[in-house]
């Protein structure tokens, strides 16, 4: 059947299709609720409570010391998984990173929180944008590491 087909242009072609299915399946940005990625057991048992956490301009103490600017940017497996999973699991991944280094910097907050997915930033008081992919999802993330008042 494929006689006059040389191997080479038989092997371009399977891997265009292969390519070119999971780049157009289900790309898409959505904005999920920090507080119900917060909430979960994972969240409980990987956040100790030393660090704070404020999105956008959402009110918080006075700022004692600030640490700089500090960007996140994880990724995890969506495969087979729903939105709401996948995308909690990694915003998760993304807090943990700002709790260590607050911790490592001697803060006890991350303010300002933005979502900064391929440098465009995001602004909301309590929403964070994921980036789902047909393999892939991502939550990139933005904000200062202070030490509030107590």
């Amino acid at each position: 059947m494929f006689k006059h087909v040389k191997p080479a242009h038989l092997v371009f072609a399977v891997a265009l299709l292969a390519g070119a299915a999971p780049a157009s399946a289900a790309d898409k940005a959505v904005m999920m609720p920090v507080d119900q990625a917060l909430q979960t057991q994972a969240a409980r048992e990987a956040l100790d409570g030393s660090v704070a956490f404020y999105f956008g301009d959402t009110p918080h103490p006075p700022v004692v010391e600030s640490f700089g600017e500090f960007v996140t940017n994880k990724k995890t497996n969506a495969f087979g998984k729903s939105d709401a999973a996948t995308c909690q699991h990694v915003v998760l991944s993304n807090f943990i990173a700002f709790q260590n280094r607050a911790k490592e910097l001697g803060g006890n907050a991350v303010i300002n929180i933005t979502s900064y997915f391929k440098q465009k930033e995001v602004k909301d008081n309590s929403r964070y944008e994921c980036n789902i992919g047909f393999l892939m999802s991502g939550v990139a993330l933005k904000g200062d590491v202070v030490k509030l008042a107590e």
